[in-house]
């Protein structure tokens, strides 16, 4: 695998990420085409966007968030590789984890816990109305 100015860590995870899921190197298509927006000189004169396709699942990704072309290869393959993970394993994605993390935070508190929660409220309340001001003998 070629180097993509990241550490050999990620690149390692990445490519074993990769062969985990059956996506091959040959099995992609890379193009590089000039990016447009922020990075003055160096996106106006270098083809800095990375467009992949992987041809087995027809999956197309287009990566130009960074100014340096390794590193936008890096960032598309990682993508390419999420939308393949959630189109062939069919596994929950990380929205999907997201969502049901939300849902189990939303979800109706049991009696006893209300409850408790509720008291810590009304003891929170008291010691607020504790701190109000009172006048004193020399304040009036």
């Amino acid at each position: 695998m070629a180097t993509f100015g990241v550490s050999p860590d990620k690149e390692q995870a990445l490519a074993d990420r990769m062969e985990a899921l059956g996506i091959r190197e040959e099995d992609i298509v890379e193009k590089f085409i000039r990016s447009g927006g922020h990075g003055g000189q160096n996106v106006n004169k270098v083809a800095t966007c990375v467009y992949l396709k992987h041809l087995p699942t027809g999956t197309e990704v287009k990566c130009q968030q960074e100014r340096f072309q390794s590193l936008n290869r890096y960032l598309a393959r990682r993508i390419l590789t999420d939308k393949i993970e959630v189109a062939i394993l069919g596994r929950k994605s990380e929205e999907e984890k997201r969502i049901a993390k939300i849902r189990r935070q939303k979800r109706k508190r049991s009696k006893r816990a209300k409850e408790k929660m509720l008291a810590d409220k009304r003891h929170v309340s008291e010691k607020k109305k504790d701190r109000s001001f009172r006048p004193g003998p020399l304040d009036e």
